[in-house]
């Protein structure tokens, strides 16, 4: 929420400093001015960092993602290894067997030469039967070689893969990592700009308040009646402008009650994409946290953009994955015309960048960036917005 805060603070700023100009002393001004436009330029890049980060906590995702999908398939492949190499396992047992019985039997000669054939009218049959089934099995095992060799080759280019997209998930979370340290320094030092405008502002007040004292004290010493007579109406004003104040303004802890029931969160009463909705907008103002998929009452809460559209469809029983890419190849495509309280918006090519929520005419829910809160706020459909979709 830092940048709808900013903003108005240093419009505040600007009021006060404003009001004081015409009796300022140049070099204060000048000061005031270079502070400000020192905020100004710090606050433009802490905006660009906060928009960079959906983006990149989406591309870790995908990075994520692909990385399960590799593994998946190098589980599968070495079950098929082991599958085969069962198989080879098998079939050499039985040419072991086989060998053992043809030296048993006096080798192969005792079948295949008349001589010692018990059997002349099965001789014939007999040899070509065992040419046959020697030839197959040994065909067999050779296919099941085969088939292994591809196997392993698999292997070796999925791990390959793999490496190369672990590889990829760590660059990506170092890249996350050190945007959100930048968004903290700029933080930072947008708040040490903002303080230092206070502080000039103040001592230019102070000073015009010393000369109004010290002209004030030279009409009093001329008109004593008159000055104190101003002190009286002065300490009247003051009291009834305590009083009123204190009589209007709520305490701290109503004020906190009354917050803490506005925030909240209801559980979804409605199927399908009306209580997709109901459960976003219950999550409204839980900070955005890149990978986060947390809601309110955890013990660390927040959200990115993809864990807000995973976590409010599925609490109305629809699971989706916690990519916008993938949400995005999961949806159905889905007209602009044709919106629906809970489609998806997806920003950025094939959806790789953002995503966000269908409220209702002319309204969205999503988790924007680092430093802000779930918010509703205005449907956007330009700039990078590719399309829309109905888990």
């Amino acid at each position: 929420m830092l940048q709808r805060v900013g903003i108005p603070a240093l419009t505040v700023v600007t009021v006060l400093a404003s009001t004081v100009v015409g009796l300022a002393r140049p070099a204060a001004g000048d000061a005031i001015s270079d502070a400000k436009a020192k905020a100004a330029a710090i606050e433009s890049q802490l905006t660009q960092a906060q928009n960079e980060m959906s983006a990149l906590s989406q591309q870790y995702d995908q990075a994520q993602y692909q990385l399960s999908q590799i593994n998946s398939n190098i589980s599968t492949t070495k079950a098929n290894i082991a599958t085969d190499q069962q198989q080879v396992g098998n079939d050499k047992t039985t040419l072991a067997k086989a060998a053992v019985a043809n030296y048993i039997s006096d080798g192969t000669a005792a079948a295949q030469n008349p001589i010692f054939s018990g059997n002349e009218q099965t001789l014939g049959a007999t040899t070509e039967y065992n040419k046959i089934a020697e030839g197959d099995i040994s065909l067999a095992v050779d296919n099941l070689h085969t088939a292994e060799n591809s196997l392993n080759a698999q292997v070796t280019q999925l791990q390959g893969e793999q490496s190369q997209a672990q590889t990829e998930v760590t660059a990506k979370q170092n890249a996350v990592a050190q945007n959100a340290q930048a968004v903290q320094e700029q933080k930072t030092a947008l708040s040490q700009e903002q303080g230092q405008i206070a502080q000039l502002v103040q001592q230019q007040q102070q000073a015009e308040a010393a000369a109004a004292a010290k002209a004030a004290a030279a009409r009093q010493a001329a008109a004593a009646q008159a000055a104190a007579a101003q002190a009286a109406a002065a300490a009247a004003r003051s009291t009834a402008s305590t009083a009123s104040t204190a009589t209007a303004a709520p305490s701290s802890g109503t004020a906190a009650v009354v917050a803490g029931l506005s925030q909240a969160a209801a559980p979804p009463t409605a199927p399908g994409g009306a209580g997709a909705v109901q459960a976003a907008e219950s999550q409204e103002g839980v900070p955005y946290v890149w990978g986060g998929e947390s809601p309110k009452g955890s013990g660390s809460p927040g959200f990115d953009c993809s864990g807000l559209t995973a976590w409010s469809w599925g609490q109305v029983g629809v699971g989706l994955p916690h990519y916008s890419g993938a949400q995005m190849a999961d949806s159905t495509p889905v007209p602009i015309s044709d919106l629906q309280p809970g489609d998806l918006l997806f920003y950025g090519p094939g959806g790789s960048q953002h995503v966000a929520m269908y409220v209702g005419p002319g309204t969205m829910i999503e988790a924007p960036y680092t430093g802000a809160s779930v918010w509703v706020t205005s449907l956007r459909l330009g700039g990078d917005f590719v399309g829309a979709g109905r888990p």
